[in-house]
């Protein structure tokens, strides 16, 4: 056998040591030369090129569902283009795959790895004429990263976060410039760079106009004295006097006026039997000029208005969840571009209020209120600002009122997020009091007397809602937005009269109302009185009202 396997190698030997060698007797070397041997792709689909330059025939392996190459072979004495492709990583963690690439015994290794840095699912949007709320949705994997924009109506949060799954967003303003713009911004980590891009065209509205439009929503406050509500009027279901009240007059207005308020609150219906149809929200025009009649008796005696969009049937007021927020900010931007429109041409005298008393139908547990009561009841407010905002002309400045959860002094303090405003100190917020509930408005289970005078002589009053309250609850306005710039309309607050003949209860409701609107006046709320116009003959027991709307008289002095 040893002599065989000598012979074997005696004449076989000289064969491989030939076959290494060319005509000139030199050696050839097998060469397998890879353009890159790392690729970082992101966390997106992909592609890249890179390329294998090679002396033999050559194959390659390593792809996987996430990572295809074509071509996978190639031939001796190329320079072969290849292109990579991978699909956006959807998983929590880095992942990685080596590309083998063998030939000729020679192997070479490209390491593939798909990173979770800050990037974009969408890196080009289209914003909306009248200005847009834009989120734009990231995947991270803890960078930290900066955002900063080379356009001014581009608005977002400026610094350094760190983030996983994030959604940011940017707050396009509304075009008046006359011609469609593109602007980006600029997302940056340690190792990428993202540029956001954003397109909008032009607002066909009046360029912004501040004729009339001087005074700050602080100034403006300043020069409301004390409002009355045209409550349960122009807010009736079906017309008008539905609810018990007279059709509104000028002679009316001229009796508030004369009183002493220098605001009307005018609480407006505007989906509920006032348009053609729910889908597209057109608000019938003999609705629209009425209000805008009602409108005129104020402001044309240089009285202050304000219209909202009041209790309405239910179907903004009593839907702040998710499953309806679509569908109520849809009408609700609807509804405010037509009044908006209609009424643009109104000086500061004419201020509009987004909402009312919002919160889930049938639920007045503060306990049961959620994160998400909240968060759609602001989507509402945010809505109202835009569409206003994007109908241009004075509407570009017009002082605006939003309104906390239910319209509640703690869901203020503790819970509101003022909108975003493409203009300055142009915002208030809106809050109602009827604390206690027993005395104010209660129909049952009456306490009929209220305040430290009336306790201190033995007469039973509620266990809270005294005067440390009313301090208490107007001082924290006051200090987490009136000194902040923002001033707060009180802009419902009273309570039923429960006697004509006792003085002690009488006497105990003048000091109610006196307290309360002294408290608001020297915390930097504007009180509006509500009144529901509501009378039992002169009496009016059990109601608000300050005026006999068919007498014009004053009822309760």
């Amino acid at each position: 056998m040893k002599s065989i396997r000598f012979l074997l190698f005696y004449f076989i030997a000289p064969l491989l040591v030939f076959s290494a060698c060319d005509d000139n007797d030199e050696t050839v070397s097998t060469e397998i030369v890879l353009s890159r041997s790392e690729i970082v792709v992101p966390q997106i689909a992909s592609s890249t090129i890179f390329y294998v330059k090679s002396s033999v025939d050559w194959t390659l392996t390593g792809t996987t569902d996430w990572c295809t190459v074509t071509p996978t072979s190639g031939l001796a004495g190329e320079t072969t283009k290849l292109t990579m492709n991978t699909t956006e990583n959807n998983t929590t963690d880095e992942r990685t795959t080596q590309l083998i690439v063998s030939g000729g015994g020679k192997v070479e290794t490209l390491t593939i790895i798909q990173s979770l840095n800050l990037l974009a699912t969408t890196t080009s949007y289209k914003a909306k004429a009248e200005g847009d709320v834009i989120n734009v949705v990231f995947k991270n994997d803890g960078t930290n990263y900066t955002i900063t924009s080379n356009s001014s109506w581009i608005k977002h949060q400026t610094g350094t976060r760190t983030v996983s799954d994030k959604t940011e967003p940017f707050v396009i303003s509304a075009n008046y410039s006359g011609s469609k713009r593109t602007g980006s911004v600029t997302i940056a980590t340690k190792n990428i760079e993202e540029v956001i891009t954003f397109e909008q065209e032009a607002l066909n509205v009046p360029t912004p106009d501040q004729t009339g439009m001087s005074s700050s929503a602080l100034q403006l406050a300043a020069k409301i004295n004390v409002g009355w509500n045209l409550g349960n009027t122009l807010e009736a279901s079906g017309n008008e006097t539905a609810w018990g009240n007279p059709k509104t007059t000028q002679a009316m207005i001229d009796m508030v006026k004369e009183a002493g308020f220098n605001a009307v609150r005018i609480p407006c219906n505007w989906m509920n039997g006032y348009v053609e149809d729910e889908t597209s929200c057109q608000i019938k025009t003999d609705w629209m000029e009425r209000v805008k009649e009602v409108v005129d008796y104020c402001v044309g005696r240089d009285m202050y208005a304000i219209i909202n969009i009041h209790w309405d049937g239910g179907w903004l007021e009593e839907n702040p969840t998710y499953a309806a927020q679509t569908e109520v900010n849809r009408k609700q931007a609807l509804l405010w571009n037509q009044i908006a429109t209609c009424f643009r041409d109104y000086d500061e005298r004419l201020l509009f209020s987004g909402t009312n008393e919002v919160h889930v139908k049938d639920i007045y547990d503060d306990n049961k209120v959620t994160a998400e009561n909240h968060e759609v009841q602001q989507s509402f407010n945010q809505t109202f600002v835009d569409a206003v905002r994007a109908t241009g002309g004075r509407n570009a400045y017009r002082n605006l009122i939003v309104q906390s959860y239910n319209t509640q002094l703690n869901f203020a303090t503790n819970n509101l997020k003022m909108p975003t405003d493409n203009v300055n100190d142009r915002l208030m917020l809106e809050v109602h009091f009827y604390d206690p509930y027993n005395y104010s408005i209660a129909n049952e289970n009456i306490i009929n007397y209220w305040g430290k005078p009336w306790s201190d002589r033995g007469f039973t009053v509620d266990t809270w809602g005294q005067e440390d309250h009313v301090d208490s609850s107007f001082a924290s306005i006051k200090k987490n937005f009136t000194d902040k710039g923002i001033p707060t309309i009180l802009g419902e607050y009273g309570v039923n009269r429960h006697s004509v003949t006792d003085s002690e209860i009488i006497e105990s409701r003048q000091y109610w109302l006196e307290y309360v609107t002294s408290a608001a006046k020297n915390n930097g709320l504007v009180p509006f009185y509500w009144d529901n116009g509501g009378v039992d003959g002169d009496a009016g027991i059990n109601q608000m009202a300050l005026f006999n709307r068919k007498s014009l008289k004053v009822i309760d002095q």
